[in-house]
């Protein structure tokens, strides 16, 4: 079964404050079975999978369906998927739930992670559209220029990261990097497009659709500079939207999340 990010507080926006602390629970044994279901509210899109192999930099944009401003980037986050040297990732979170629409794509562990960045930011900032460029620039998620500028300059990551599907089975290969230090190896099924009608709260009314929305987590392992190998399995139930996988390499833990040290995407059909 697959498991996503452990969750046990409620993050702290900037936006408004929400009760809680900082514990998070410790994520468990690697689980290399996942099982992907569709949320009810929503539904997949038809449209392919572009495959990205050695990405200039990886984009994760956290947003919400209750939050008025997110829309522009949303839309520009597709605009991002199109691009060939861009992993541009959709990570919806649910501390917006209370004001009146439950986010039906969000996930708690996706507002632990983006807490989580704050705090090894050192900034605290935590808010909505905000993206995460290659785990260490922040931006305004709609801030078009200043992502662009980001995309433009920053370092590539060098780990190289493989997905090969043989059946119902994935294999992943990560190369060996001397010198780019160590990191754990995340699996993330996405789905490449998906479409919300938003019935109440901040948007309603309006059918958004959302790209490479990530529908969770499954951490393979350890790595450490050295070559690795990683199994998974993929089951499918019906009406699962999940078309697409990322997999990528991260130094740091998921509670202390660092720098993208490799990625890739790739489509399982």
């Amino acid at each position: 079964m697959f498991a996503p990010t452990a969750v046990t507080a409620p993050p702290l926006p900037m936006r408004a404050a929400l009760p809680g602390g900082d514990r998070v629970a410790r994520i468990g044994l690697v689980l290399l079975a996942l099982v992907l279901i569709l949320p009810a509210a929503a539904h997949a899109e038809d449209a392919p999978v572009k495959p990205v192999s050695a990405p200039k930099a990886m984009v994760e944009l956290f947003t919400s369906q209750g939050c008025s401003a997110c829309p522009p980037a949303d839309k520009l986050m597709g605009e991002l998927a199109e691009r060939p040297d861009v992993i541009a990732l959709t990570l919806a979170v649910d501390y917006w739930d209370y004001l009146g629409w439950k986010d039906t794509l969000a996930k708690h562990g996706h507002s632990l992670r983006q807490k989580a960045y704050a705090r090894m930011r050192g900034d605290g900032k935590m808010f909505t559209p905000q993206a995460v460029v290659n785990g260490r620039i922040m931006a305004i998620g709609s801030d078009r220029s200043t992502l662009e500028r980001t995309l433009s300059t920053i370092a590539r990551p060098t780990v190289p990261v493989a997905v090969n599907k043989d059946g119902d089975k994935l294999k992943i290969r990560i190369g060996a990097a001397p010198g780019s230090g160590s990191g754990e190896v995340w699996l993330c099924p996405v789905a490449s497009q998906m479409k919300v009608d938003i019935g109440r709260g901040e948007n309603e009314g309006t059918s958004m659709t959302y790209h490479n929305v990530v529908r969770g987590w499954t951490k393979l392992g350890d790595w450490n500079g050295g070559e690795a190998s990683f199994e998974a399995t993929v089951r499918r139930l019906p009406g699962d939207a999940t078309d697409a996988v990322a997999v990528f390499v991260q130094s740091g833990s998921s509670t202390e999340p660092g720098a993208i040290l490799g990625a890739t995407l790739q489509p399982l059909h």
